[in-house]
């Protein structure tokens, strides 16, 4: 059974120096502009935001979430609607999604101009000054939830069981969505880490509902800067990582009061800030 967001391709596998013509899974690539349009019916301004390359699929919920992201919406009523641009036929332009805001929406225009391609691999690139990345906004996060490190050990095992694209590929980042007693809520896969936060993040929007408070994000790759962004203006309090953070994702977790996790697999893992939500073994 093939995964959507996997293509079959032909490969020549070399095993002891033998050329051998056979076929692969790798996962799909492709761009993605998001636009947003704001303003009245009468004098509505479209803006071309972003372009991503991601793997397609949850496309209204990558831009959902991305704007999450930069601040711009924190709520579903933020929203009026998403959807690919409309073209000649009754067909929809599959790469291209635009976001109609609420008119009650405020947002400082001058700094979402930035025109950049945003790679698969990182989402900052490109960006022109440190005040491009600036967290605007944040919400408080909650003091909880409390966390047993059993729990911690055993999310690594849950997200890898259920990354259907990975498991052909192999070639797909992931974010999960947990429970404080380690139950699986939610996960996302992309070509771009960034971009597998911004469609599990967004899916919720798109329903009409925010993040639920006091869960656990795991991502399968590293902690950036941005992941640990992305996690505090959606309100999760918890960020794990298979990876290792990065210094500004430290520095940032520890501002806001985020729990930050890293090294999550093999049975172990490092706290690099919000010590206070893991508890202590035997207590």
């Amino acid at each position: 059974m093939t995964a959507v967001g996997a293509r079959e391709v032909s490969v020549v596998r070399v095993r002891d120096g033998a050329p051998e013509t056979d076929h692969d899974w790798v996962a799909v690539e492709e761009p993605l502009e998001i636009r947003l349009r704001w303003g009245t019916d009468g004098q509505p301004r479209v803006q071309r935001l972003a372009v991503t390359m991601r793997t397609p699929g949850h496309d209204p919920a990558l831009a959902l979430g991305f704007l999450a992201g930069e601040g711009v919406i924190a709520d579903p009523a933020d929203v009026l609607d998403v959807a690919h641009t409309p073209l000649q036929g009754g067909r929809r332009d599959p790469n291209i999604v635009v976001v109609r805001l609420a008119e009650h929406v405020q947002f400082d225009v001058g700094r979402l101009e930035r025109r950049v391609y945003t790679t698969s691999s990182c989402g900052v690139c490109g960006k022109a000054s440190l005040d491009a990345v600036a967290v605007s906004g944040a919400p408080v996060l909650p003091g909880g939830p409390s966390l047993r490190p059993d729990v911690i050990h055993g999310l690594p095992g849950a997200l890898r069981e259920s990354q259907a694209v990975f498991e052909q590929t192999g070639g797909l980042h992931a974010a999960a969505l947990f429970t404080p007693d380690g139950g699986l809520v939610r996960v996302r896969e992309d070509v771009g880490r960034h971009n597998a936060v911004d469609k599990l993040v967004g899916s919720f929007l798109a329903e009409g509902a925010r993040v639920p408070a006091e869960h656990v994000l795991l991502v399968s790759g590293r902690a950036s800067f941005e992941l640990a962004q992305k996690a505090l203006m959606a309100g999760v309090p918890v960020l794990a990582a298979v990876g290792a953070p990065s210094s500004l994702a430290v520095d940032l977790a520890t501002e806001h009061g985020m729990t930050l996790l890293g090294f999550v697999r093999d049975g172990r893992f490092n706290v690099y800030a919000g010590a206070g939500r893991v508890e202590r073994q035997g207590a």
